[in-house]
């Protein structure tokens, strides 16, 4: 049984050396040498001639989905190192938060992210290296990965960490806008990835071929994406971002098997002429991080044949929780019903739980939940390991679950985590804006969007254009309002407050 999350590497190469791991446009990498390479990456980190890390320092991934990332993820577990995955998309300003709050002694990215790194390293007392493992030569301040490869060759691999050790450090952003740390385990990872290989028929086989276009940074993507493909010793197919066009191509070359998505992917190949030639090959089908709506649901089942599965998690769950496939008979706008191993209950504010079919937040238990946020555990399962996740449900007379509302502001742009407060921090450093309120609005392709609801400060002179740009050199653009609306005044309560919910009223009407 495995230990640390890189045993499933080791597993998969030695039941099936000469299969194919990855594909990446057109290089194809077998198993075995995806170990060596894991092993290779283990010497650069841990060994003499290479970083010299210890056991338990972070180490922070930005990279893309290519065959780097997979390689230098399991090489980073493997030597007993925690990893930081980082959205590519992160401005200067979100990289150096998180580097200074995980206090990361590397940071492995591409060209463009060791560039950022490098602007604030004097901010940034605990990151010694910067290795560019893609995208160009290293900057000045930098090495690239092969050099650190290349000056380790020979340092002997040495594995370490395992079972309740921490793994991955996950931020997620918390309801006071501050992103935390979510501390997975590799108890917790490989639980999952097991509870989900328990799902019947299993959703991935050795056999199977999987899209990987979800980024590798998103707990989505690296879980029952990258992982489940380790945890099977399937092949996985790698691309580099969703162009829906080129990834039905990609699908039909590699007769992709396994599709793990998100609703803005569906959407987008639903008004696609190739989508059945693209799904052609296709067994099984995935979406999760937002629900799928019910129109697109129903033209992907009458153009390919196939039903597509939701599922729900959260990254403090490494994710998975609940699938359409544990249902009897999928439905649209369900959740499905809890993955082996997965307990779940519906709970009232006073933590009773509800009768029938009456609303309650959702509260589950399971070996794969996190270990609290970074750094010292505060806000995990209580001592009866339980957890609130903070989304209100209901069961239906089959026991499926609904989602029908969030106890926090969040905001889901294509799966993505968007927190009001980060983003409305960001607002009020402008001179011109003396209060923002950042709020939800439907959009029809990334499910959610960010609307900012500005009071300017007298005098000032405001262009929703010039406002949206403020953002952009601040936040990853997913975070950024795609529509402002300026107000005289913002409705308040009888202590003064913003009445968040008549700003999303009023915004509606």
């Amino acid at each position: 049984m495995a230990d640390n999350v890189a045993d499933l590497v080791r597993a998969a190469a030695a039941s099936r050396p000469e299969s194919m791991a990855m594909i990446f446009r057109d290089e194809c990498v077998t198993w075995a040498d995806l170990d060596r390479r894991v092993d290779r990456i283990v010497a650069a980190l841990r060994g003499t001639g290479g970083l010299g890390l210890a056991p338990g320092d972070r180490v922070a991934i930005s990279l893309g989905n290519t065959l780097e990332f997979p390689a230098v993820y399991f090489g980073i577990l493997r030597a007993g190192l925690v990893a930081l995955p980082l959205n590519t998309g992160y401005t200067r300003r979100e990289v150096q938060h998180l580097l200074v709050d995980s206090g990361s002694r590397a940071l492995i990215a591409g060209q463009a992210g060791a560039l950022l790194a490098l602007e604030a390293r004097d901010l940034m007392p605990d990151l010694d290296h910067v290795i560019v493992a893609e995208g160009g030569p290293a900057p000045a301040g930098a090495r690239t990965l092969d050099d650190v490869l290349a000056a380790a060759d020979g340092d002997r691999a040495t594995q370490a960490g395992g079972g309740g050790d921490l793994a991955v450090l996950v931020y997620t952003s918390g309801t006071s806008g501050a992103p935390k740390g979510a501390m997975l385990s590799h108890r917790a990872l490989l639980a999952n990835l097991d509870q989900v290989s328990r799902i019947q028929p299993p959703p991935v086989r050795a056999d199977d071929v999987v899209l990987l276009v979800l980024p590798l940074f998103h707990i989505y993507g690296l879980g029952p994406g990258l992982g489940m493909v380790v945890f099977q010793g399937a092949t996985g197919v790698l691309a580099e971002r969703f162009e829906p066009s080129e990834t039905l191509a990609l699908m039909a070359k590699h007769r992709v098997t396994n599709v793990v998505g998100a609703p803005p992917m569906y959407v987008a190949w639903s008004m696609l002429p190739a989508l059945s030639e693209g799904f052609s090959s296709v067994r099984l089908a995935l979406s999760g991080s937002a629900p799928l709506p019910a129109d697109v649901l129903r033209r992907l089942r009458e153009l390919t044949g196939l039903q597509i599965y939701e599922g729900y998690g959260l990254t403090e769950t490494a994710p998975v929780l609940t699938s359409t496939l544990m249902s009897d008979l999928p439905k649209p706008d369900s959740i499905g019903r809890p993955i082996p191993g997965v307990e779940v209950k519906l709970v009232d504010e006073d933590g009773d739980e509800v009768e029938d079919d009456d609303h309650g937040e959702l509260v589950v238990r399971g070996p794969n939940l996190f270990s609290g946020y970074w750094p010292d555990g505060s806000g995990g399962p209580d001592a009866g390991g339980w957890w609130a996740t903070g989304d209100i449900a209901y069961a239906d007379d089959d026991t499926d679950l609904h989602l029908v509302d969030r106890r926090t502001e969040l905001i889901l742009v294509s799966g993505f985590n968007v927190y009001p407060r980060e983003v409305e921090d960001v607002l009020m450093a402008h001179p011109g804006i003396a209060e923002a309120v950042v709020i939800a609005i439907p959009h029809p392709y990334t499910g959610e969007a960010v609307k900012a609801v500005v009071l300017p400060r007298s005098g000032a002179v405001l262009t929703e254009e010039g406002v949206i740009a403020h953002c952009e050199r601040s936040l990853a653009r997913f975070k950024c309002p795609s529509a402002v609306e300026f107000v005289t005044e913002l409705p308040r309560s009888a202590t003064g407050k913003v009445r968040r919910g008549q700003v999303r009223t009023d915004a509606a009407g």
